[in-house]
C-alpha cells in the first residue's frame, strides 16, 4: 500500500509540474506575440499608412483647387480646399486656415535621419500618433508663421517617426511641405531631457521652464520637435528646436 500511494503521489506531482510548464510556455508565447506586435507589426502597419498618406497629399497638391461650382480658385483656403482665413508668415504672406482635427495637411522631411512623414492636426494617439503621423500641437503656430510650430511624434512603436531625432545636430535641415510652400528650418538647439509637463518648450518663444537657460528669449519663427526619452519609456521629453531659414512658394 505504501508503494502504491507513493507512485500515485509522484504521478500527481508530475501532472502538476507538467501543467505548470505548459502554462509558463503558453504565457511566454503570448508575451512574445505581444512584443512582436508592438515592435514589428505596429511599425510596419503605421509606416505603410503614413507613406500612403504622404503620397496622397502630394498628389492632391498637384491638382487645382476647386471653388464654388467646381471653378478653379487661387484663394488661400484650408489644406482641403475648404473656406477659411489663415494667418500670416513672418515674411507677411498668408497661410492656410487651421486644419481639421486629426487631418493630415503637411509633410515633414528630415534628411539626416531619413524621415518623411505626414503632419496632422492634434497630438491624440489614436487619430494621429499611433498612425505613424507627426502631430501638431494645437494653439501653436503653423508652418512659416511667427511663433513656434510645435510637433510631437512617437520614438518607439507605431512607426516611430522621431526614433532618431537625438541624432540631429546644429545646422541639420527640417523641411515642412504644404500645398502652398516648402518651409526650411535648421536645427539650432536641443534639450536632451525635460519634464513632460514643461510647457515652455512649445511656447511662442520656446524656453524651458525646468532647465534654466534652455531655449530662446526673442521672438522668431521656430519649429519644435518633442518625443519621449529614454527609449521605450515616457518618463521624460527630448526636445529639438530649429529656426526658419527659407520659404519657397510653390
Amino acid at each position: 500500500m505504501v508503494v502504491q500511494h507513493g507512485a500515485r503521489g509522484r504521478r500527481a506531482v508530475a501532472r502538476v509540474l507538467w501543467t505548470a510548464a505548459e502554462a509558463v510556455v503558453t504565457l511566454g508565447v503570448v508575451l512574445l506575440l505581444l512584443v512582436v506586435h508592438q515592435l514589428w507589426w505596429t511599425n510596419r502597419q503605421a509606416r505603410a499608412d503614413a507613406g500612403h498618406e504622404v503620397r496622397a497629399l502630394r498628389k492632391t497638391w498637384q491638382e487645382p483647387r476647386k471653388g464654388a461650382g467646381g471653378r478653379d480658385t487661387g484663394s488661400d483656403d484650408g489644406p482641403d480646399g475648404g473656406a477659411g482665413s489663415g494667418g500670416r508668415t513672418s515674411q507677411g504672406r498668408s497661410v492656410p486656415a487651421e486644419p481639421r482635427w486629426d487631418q493630415a495637411y503637411a509633410v515633414i522631411r528630415i534628411p539626416r535621419i531619413g524621415l518623411v512623414a505626414p503632419v496632422a492636426q492634434g497630438i491624440g494617439k489614436r487619430g494621429v500618433l499611433d498612425k505613424g503621423y507627426v502631430g501638431h500641437y494645437p494653439r501653436t503656430a503653423q508652418p512659416g508663421e511667427a511663433g513656434n510650430f510645435a510637433l510631437a511624434g512617437h520614438r518607439n512603436t507605431h512607426g516611430e517617426p522621431f526614433r532618431h531625432i537625438d541624432r540631429l545636430r546644429r545646422g541639420d535641415v527640417i523641411g515642412i511641405e504644404t500645398r502652398d510652400a516648402v518651409y526650411t528650418y535648421t536645427v539650432d538647439r536641443t534639450l536632451a531631457r525635460t519634464s513632460p509637463r514643461d510647457g515652455g518648450v512649445i511656447a511662442p518663444v520656446p524656453r524651458s521652464g525646468v532647465k534654466p537657460g534652455a531655449g530662446y528669449t526673442v521672438a522668431g519663427s521656430y519649429v519644435t520637435l518633442t518625443t519621449c526619452t529614454p527609449e521605450f519609456t515616457s518618463r521624460y521629453r527630448l526636445v529639438v528646436w530649429g529656426r526658419l531659414a527659407d520659404v519657397r512658394v510653390r
